[in-house]
């Protein structure tokens, strides 16, 4: 029997780059996995890839009721949550002062408010289960700043607050929170073109931290992690 067998993961931003690749390593340790995302096909595609130990949800997590009515889908269909994986992100690569109000609104609805939502939303059913793991997916950029990077950054470093604070808060619930911050990763992210592919990491890379974080032993906890890729081009 595989260690996840009986767990159910609820991962956001699920239905591609590092958020599928994890819905697929958890699978194949015997997990069930809800994983959410805004685009319907991309979805049922991720669905029909990952089997019948997988359901697909329609959800924006920067809207609170969406990300609610989300968790409600998960725990009716699998009977409650062990895990979240908080995946979803995006980033808008622009100077300040190009940088309209709804671009820092997407960035920072997105990758900070999006994971104070799925947090309030599941802590009631980790807590229920007697405990589980919240993983905030974040980034090296969270602690080197760079130009045109400014509502990503913040984001992230945000984002390493926040669960700083949420791991003490809920350790002795048995909930433990742990974030990762992976360098360049080869998915495309951003919308830029993505010439990395010899050297970055890969989604499987960052999901593979995840699975090993989940089995993790119950008297540790590492609580950060960060994961880059092991040659970069060298610095000129």
């Amino acid at each position: 029997m595989s260690h996840l067998t009986g767990k159910v993961a609820f991962i956001t931003g699920g239905s591609r780059g590092i958020g599928l690749a994890t819905a697929r390593a958890l699978i194949s340790q015997g997990a069930s996995v809800a994983i959410t995302g805004t685009d319907r096909a991309r979805l049922d595609a991720a669905a029909a890839e990952l089997g019948k130990n997988a359901l697909a949800i329609a959800a924006d997590v920067r809207q609170h009721r969406e990300v609610e009515a989300a968790f409600s889908t998960a725990v009716s269909r699998f009977g409650g949550i062990d895990i979240l994986v908080n995946n979803a992100g995006v980033g808008v690569f622009k100077p300040v002062a190009d940088t309209t109000i709804d671009d820092w609104h997407r960035v920072i609805d997105t990758n900070l408010s999006g994971v104070f939502y799925c947090c309030h939303a599941a802590l009631p059913h980790l807590k229920a289960r007697g405990g589980g793991w919240i993983i905030n997916i974040s980034s090296l950029a969270s602690k080197n700043a760079f130009v045109n990077g400014a509502a990503y950054c913040a984001s992230k470093a945000a984002l390493n607050a926040f669960s700083e604070a949420l791991m003490q808060e809920v350790r002795y619930d048995g909930v433990r929170v742990a974030y990762v911050l992976p360098g360049s990763v080869n998915t495309g992210f951003g919308g830029l073109s993505n010439t990395k592919s010899e050297w970055a990491l890969m989604p499987d890379d960052v999901a593979e931290v995840i699975v090993d974080l989940v089995a993790h032993p119950t008297r540790s906890l590492p609580s950060r992690v960060e994961i880059r890729p092991a040659q970069p081009p060298r610095k000129s």
